[in-house]
């Protein structure tokens, strides 16, 4: 499989897009926000935290891995 770039014009088209409507970028958010809340409303927001950090971290690592 061809390794996907995301060049200037892509990256605008995008920005353009969340910026003319906000609700489809709250849409794709929507489950991370949703696991954020639960894992922050049984284990606290320290852990909630540190949870969406590794899982940012372990994605960037992975994005430059591959």
């Amino acid at each position: 499989m061809a390794r996907k770039k995301l060049d200037r014009v892509h990256a605008t088209t995008a920005l353009e897009t969340i910026r003319e409507s906000p609700a489809i970028a709250l849409v794709a958010a929507a489950p991370a926000l949703v696991v954020f809340a639960i894992v922050w409303w049984l284990a606290g927001f320290g852990t909630a935290l540190l949870l969406l950090i590794a899982f940012g971290v372990v994605g960037f690592v992975v994005a430059k891995l591959r």
